[in-house]
């Protein structure tokens, strides 16, 4: 019997620290189908120019990425589930760089919507849902700052990618860029997908301060909760108010006169771009570790206001080249923490045995933010002829939010999470 104790002592202890080498290859992998999302506004300019369209018409790729990325994500995390998160996060990074081979070849919207839309959505959103399910169930006692981690693997990837893409296409054209890192990022995510594995249960590497949970819930009664709709409202609006940036950025720089301007001794858009990267990177497992700390509604609160308040400045300052630079990566700072606070607060809420999926339909929010961060704010700004009405809707959806995590979930999940504990 001590024998059979130090023994189940023993893989516990060695379960705690391969943990750790699970959340380098999962932010690896996430690394590797960050730069889709976050360096595309790059391409619009050539893409438009190439296929002869209008910003609107190849900002609906952009949104068809995020929505088959989101809308998804509830099959790819039973996909996962079912047949194991090494094959399908292998697959997903290669679809995913295999999108971009592709649509280097695309002569028209529709080869565009179906190669970078459609394939890179599919295969970033199973990597992307896989590893965060992933690692909510190895970091039980640290949930926020695992799934941060992660997440800024997603948000600081592209940090490595702007500035040599932004150089490819000057000197080497959009279609070489596309062919070569395509098959780079492809390439690296399938390499370090197979270093993953599930964990093994929970309570074996879970730390001693975890002391209670919830009851684990299925999909099919999440979604009849009324606090599940309230976290996908807050995070529809907390994406719209992201997207509306980072898929617009290019557009609203060039119309600020900021393209063509230096800063710091270096080209002010993708020092901007890289900046916000960091940014956007570092907020998700500083967040998400304050959040295990201080509560998670009580970050939100702070997180969601600081970035109403610096979006606001950053419009009114518009016109300072170094002030344009360095409010964004501030912008990127306050927005970038939903992809850690929300996964760990859904998992802390409805348990860890259907995380991936349960996190899939939340997931989904980001798709519907997709469509109005992209083309509707395009054509709101087309309509308006001004970028202050879609900067005016970001910051009013952030404050809408923070106020919402306050005072209405923070009491909400509270009730929630009474009725439903259960010892550890």
């Amino acid at each position: 019997m001590i024998s059979k104790t130090l023994d189940l002592q023993a893989d516990s202890t060695a379960s705690a620290h391969s943990r750790w080498y699970q959340l380098v290859a999962a932010m690896v992998c996430m690394m590797a189908i960050s730069s889709p999302q976050y360096v595309w506004t790059l391409f619009t300019g050539p893409l438009t120019v190439k296929l002869g369209a209008s910003l609107a018409q190849v900002q609906i790729t952009f949104s068809l990425l995020i929505v088959l990325q989101t809308f998804f994500s509830p099959v790819q995390g039973f996909l996962v589930d079912r047949f194991g998160i090494k094959k399908l996060i292998a697959v997903g990074c290669a679809v995913s760089g295999l999108s971009w081979v592709l649509a280097a070849h695309a002569n028209s919207l529709t080869s565009l919507y179906l190669t970078y839309g459609l394939l890179g959505g599919l295969g970033t959103g199973i990597v992307y849902v896989g590893i965060i399910g992933l690692m909510v169930r190895w970091f039980p006692d640290r949930r926020g700052l695992a799934a941060g981690a992660v997440a800024a693997g997603y948000g600081m990837g592209a940090m490595i990618t702007t500035f040599p893409i932004s150089n490819s296409l000057r000197d080497a054209g959009m279609e070489s860029t596309m062919t070569t890192f395509g098959i780079i990022l492809g390439v690296v995510g399938l390499v370090a997908s197979q270093f993953l594995r599930q964990p093994p249960a929970a309570q074996e590497i879970a730390e001693p301060k975890v002391v209670s949970t919830v009851v684990d819930f299925t999909p099919k009664q999440m979604l009849k909760t009324k606090v599940f709709w309230l976290m996908f409202a807050m995070f529809t609006m907390m994406s719209t108010s992201g997207l509306m940036v980072t898929s617009q950025m290019a557009s609203f720089a060039k119309d600020f006169g900021m393209t063509n301007v230096m800063v710091f001794g270096m080209a002010a858009l993708p020092l901007a771009l890289t900046i916000d990267r960091i940014c956007n990177g570092l907020t998700r497992p500083l967040f998400g570790w304050i959040s295990d700390r201080w509560g998670r509604e009580n970050t939100m609160a702070f997180a969601f206001f600081f970035e109403g308040v610096a979006m606001t400045l950053w419009l009114t300052t518009s016109d300072n080249p170094v002030l344009f630079v360095l409010l964004s990566g501030v912008v990127f700072l306050g927005w970038g923490e939903i992809f850690s606070l929300f996964p760990s607060t859904l998992t802390d809420t409805f348990g860890t045995r259907n995380a991936t999926t349960n996190y899939g339909f939340l997931y989904m929010a980001q798709g519907i933010g997709s469509i109005f961060g992209g083309p509707v704010a395009a054509l709101l700004h087309q309509y308006t002829d001004s970028w202050t009405p879609v900067f005016a809707v970001a910051i009013s959806f952030d404050i809408i939010t923070a106020f919402l995590a306050f005072f209405v979930l923070k009491r909400m999940r509270s009730n929630w999470v009474a009725k439903n504990a259960v010892a550890a």
